[in-house]
């Protein structure tokens, strides 16, 4: 097995860390200026657009940036990886404009003014997620933390500008959100020294057809695991609406620096993963999967214990009448989780074990969801993140133990293939 170089781990953490931290800590701050701006209702309706994109995300992921991640860290020459490049970008901007169209159709029952502006936004920050996966996949990453860098100060800038003259604040933050992606953008395919290219010829078509069970389990995968990681938000605002999902939204909202580890660490060790279990590897993977576990672990258990201090002092209008020590630690146990679950995750997708992974996060929520209604009856909707925290403990579980067996089943292989070079 490779010595690790911890040094050299750290600072590709802090490197990718700080990625997320550029965009994910830009929109953290924005969350943190709105609570006390916007009514429970229009919190709660801003809050489920998040949400919304952040579906998005998934499936941009699921259909465009997890395979190119995988595609291209594998691929060995530039026309092959140029190849991969325009068939999931091609097919990240379709997914990014139907999001998009979904978004302003909800928000026209929803609202007034802004659904545009909504709808643009989460079109808009879908197609810059599956440019960063792509641009990290081909280690362009100072260029996407500059691309990062000029979204916040950009959006920053439309921040002071907007609200100096006290507009409709939930319409301004969606109109600010689209023109710093769509600068965001901009500055990525500026800076990344890789032309970004889009075509729907038969080649393109047929390279995604023969991927397409692979890639319609990893859907059915994302679809099942979105159910079961949103079931929260989803159920708690279809029996309540959007003012009963703001307390949750709120308290899940300082939990937020967690996701970002999780999002950083994914970003960086799939590419990783994919290429050492492509060349055999398997025992590093699993020092891998180790290693990074005790990272995250430490990293939950730290920041749960500041929170502790923290959520006390805490006093906001959306707020009132929380047990916010108990919502508290209900939210950190969910993204505790949730970051813990990375690296075997990471594993069973780069091993092509979707249906597994659909198995597992179905059954979780199935279990999940039917806890939360149940709790949606019989107690305050607060207490919902109880079922989401379970379902998330479930995933962990299983999808932990599942790595391991298969990686020790890889390991295996490989050594009795070095025994015996003559039968490869």
């Amino acid at each position: 097995m490779k010595r690790m170089n911890l040094a050299g781990l750290a600072r590709r953490l802090t490197l990718m860390v700080g990625a997320e931290a550029l965009q994910s800590g830009f929109h953290f701050a924005l969350n943190l200026a709105l609570v006390p701006m916007l009514s429970a209702r229009d919190f709660g309706v801003f809050s489920i657009v998040m949400v919304i994109g952040g579906l998005s995300l998934t499936y941009i992921r699921a259909f465009a940036g997890m395979p190119a991640s995988i595609w291209i860290g594998r691929s060995r020459t530039r026309p092959a990886a140029g190849a991969y490049d325009v068939t999931f970008g091609s097919g990240a901007v379709l997914l990014s404009a139907f999001a998009a169209f979904g978004v302003y159709l909800l928000l026209q029952v929803w609202l007034d003014r802004g659904a545009l502006a909504g709808g643009s936004f989460v079109g808009l920050w879908s197609m810059r997620s599956y440019l960063r996966t792509a641009y990290f996949a081909r280690g362009r990453r100072k260029s996407v933390i500059l691309a990062d860098l000029t979204f916040v100060v950009s959006g920053a800038l439309l921040a002071s500008l907007l609200w100096l003259g006290r507009a409709d604040v939930l319409q301004s933050a969606f109109i600010l959100l689209a023109v710093a992606n769509a600068t965001g953008i901009a500055a990525l395919l500026f800076l990344g020294g890789w032309p970004f290219r889009i075509s729907y010829r038969y080649q393109v078509r047929q390279r995604y057809a023969r991927m397409w069970r692979q890639l319609g389990w990893a859907g059915l995968s994302v679809t099942l695991t979105n159910l079961q990681g949103q079931a929260v938000a989803l159920l708690v605002t279809a029996f309540g609406g959007p003012a009963a999902y703001a307390p949750i939204a709120a308290t899940l909202l300082l939990f937020v620096p967690l996701r970002i580890a999780a999002t950083a660490l994914t970003n960086m060790l799939q590419p990783e993963i994919s290429a050492e279990l492509a060349r055999g590897e398997a025992r590093h993977v699993w020092g891998q999967v180790k290693l990074w576990f005790g990272v995250t672990g430490s990293i939950g258990l730290i920041y749960g214990a500041m929170m502790l201090v923290v959520l006390p002092r805490i006093h906001l209008h959306i707020l009132e009448g929380v047990p916010i020590l108990v919502t508290g630690f209900l939210a950190w146990s969910i993204y505790t989780m949730t970051v813990l679950n990375v690296t075997p995750r990471i594993v069973l997708e780069v091993m092509s074990a979707f249906g597994t992974v659909a198995l597992i996060t179905g059954t979780a929520a199935a279990i999940g969801a039917s806890f939360i209604i149940f709790l949606l009856f019989v107690a305050p909707p607060v207490w919902a993140l109880a079922g989401g925290a379970t379902s998330e403990l479930l995933v962990l579980t299983a999808t932990a133990t599942i790595a391991y067996r298969k990686l020790q089943t890889a390991m295996a292989a490989s050594e009795k293939a070095a025994k015996n070079p003559a039968r490869r």
